[in-house]
Formats: structure tokens, sequence, C-alpha cells
């Protein structure tokens, strides 16, 4: 059964970097000439966050916070078995502050503009067969820098900011085995080096999925552990710079993909954060639009 695995490349979405992302890549890999593009909006609320020692269940000064997003993702096959991709968001962070706070503190409610630049590039390394289907063993990696001019160093202000503005360089090894029947598994782990004394981090994903030419969906869970370095909001050594924090998650995720017309597909899902580490207990959803060729 042949697959059409073109559309991959839109489960690899981007969320604020302050409360971390999926993977930058995905598991699969494009022929030489085939691409795609998307555009997706991202929408994520919270009130509850994982604080050290137990979880808060209202968010310091702003109460709750909602982030929206719209991304440009985009992949292409510069050979069979070496592809680039390329991200950026463009982010809105509101939070719910009351106005006696916000006059008081000299606060707002508002943070956006766009915000860090993605470029990875991934080698699929070897592939072989495997019971009834196909191993294959990729190396990812690439750079994210802030591309707009966002602001970090705004004390309590920046629980909203909507970025860390730190330069990360991230290295990926993923294996992916795809059955003939269109199942499939992704494991994928790595590690990101982080500038401006944000704590680096290893990162890790899971995913479980079908894949044919009508449809895809897929389950995931996500982890990351960042170095001890870090420290906690609100506890000894915080000095209110919040990209330098310690930033530890858990996050179950589900991805859809329909085709729809001549190359134009749709992409849903939804994921949330069951457990963390200086993070938002926040729950989330998209919707995108992609174009394969």
């Amino acid at each position: 059964m042949k697959l059409n695995l073109l559309f991959i490349g839109i489960v690899a979405l981007c969320i604020p970097s302050i409360i971390s992302a999926q993977s930058p890549v995905s598991g699969f890999m494009k022929a030489k000439g085939e691409g795609s593009a998307t555009v997706s909006y991202f929408s994520e609320n919270y009130s509850d966050v994982f604080l050290v020692p137990e979880k808060v269940e209202e968010v310091p000064v702003f109460n709750e916070v909602t982030r929206n997003s719209v991304t440009l993702y985009a992949e292409y096959g510069i050979a069979d078995n070496f592809n680039v991709v390329v991200n950026l968001p463009y982010i809105k962070s509101k939070g719910e502050a009351t106005e006696a706070t916000l006059a008081n503190n000299g606060f707002e409610n508002e943070r956006s503009g766009i915000q860090d630049l993605g470029v990875y590039g991934k080698y699929n390394i070897y592939s072989t067969p495997v019971l009834n289907g196909t191993i294959d063993f990729i190396g990812a990696a690439g750079v994210k820098f802030p591309l707009g001019d966002y602001r970090v160093d705004e004390g309590l202000q920046s629980i909203i900011a909507i970025g860390n503005r730190a330069t990360e360089v991230t290295g990926l090894g993923i294996a992916t085995y795809k059955d003939n029947s269109g199942l499939f598994v992704i494991g994928q782990m790595g590690y990101s080096l982080k500038g401006d004394d944000v704590p680096n981090a290893l990162i890790s994903e899971l995913k479980l999925g079908y894949a044919a030419t009508k449809f895809y969906i897929d389950v995931n869970v996500a982890n990351q552990l960042s170095d001890k370095d870090g420290v906690d909001i609100l506890r000894d050594g915080f000095t209110g710079a919040f990209p330098l924090t310690r930033v530890n998650y858990t996050r179950l995720g589900l991805n859809a993909f329909v085709p729809i017309y001549q190359g134009f597909g749709i992409s849903a899902g939804t994921n949330a954060y069951v457990a963390g580490r200086n993070i938002g207990q926040a729950i989330g959803s998209y919707a995108g639009l992609t174009y394969s060729f």
C-alpha cells in the first residue's frame, strides 16, 4: 500500500517557546523536489500554573493567560534523503489582570509580535525493511533565533512575553517505523543548547498513528527536562527574569489531517500540559491549511 505522506509536515507546529513547542521536525521525509507549506492558527489558555513546590490555581498578576499564534511552516526535499524545514510564528499573548493591577504596576494586558525564526535540516541516515514495513533512522539539527523585537526584561510583565529571546541550537535523533498497513511509530530525542543563560534542555517525543492517502491521525506524548542550573519562579535565586527559569513538562496531543483538493488539505489538533515545572497548565487547539507540491 503506497502511502501519501506529503502532508506530514503539518504536525510540526510552533507554540510560544517560553512554554516550549512541539518538535520542530517530523519523522517523515519528502522526496527530492517535493514540498509543503502550512499556515496554521493556534490558541491556548491557562489559569493554573505548575510552580514549585506545588501547582497554583491562578497566574500571578495576570490571573489567566490566553496565547494565539499564526505560524508559517514549510518543508522542502533538497534530496530524497535531505530535507529543509523553516517555521516562523506571529504570537499574541493576553492576560486578565484587573484595571487596578495594571494601573498600580504600569503593566499592560497584551504583548504581541513576530517571535523566532527556525531553520532545520534533517537527513535520512539509514532505511531498512523490518517486519511488515520500514524503519528509518534520521538525524536533524537546526537553529532558532529571535526575529522580532519583543522584550523579556520587563519583570512580572514578562509573564505574558511571547518568547525567551534566546538563540537555540537543537540536535535530534529520530527513529520512524512505517507499517505497510499505514500504522506508524515515531520516537525522537534531542538536546537544545540555548544562549543568554536560558537553561539547556533534553527533549523527547513519541507518536503513534495511522497515515494513508485520505487520512492521517496521531496521538503523542512530549517531554522537556531543563538543566538544573535554572531557577524556579518566585523561589530562591529568582530575579524576575522568566527566561532563566527551569521549564519541564509532559504534554499529550492529538493531530489529524485530511486532503481536500489538488494538493490542499486541512489539519486540526489539540494538546494539554499534564505535568510540569514553571509552566502553565495549558490546553490548546489549532487548525491549519496545507499546500503540498
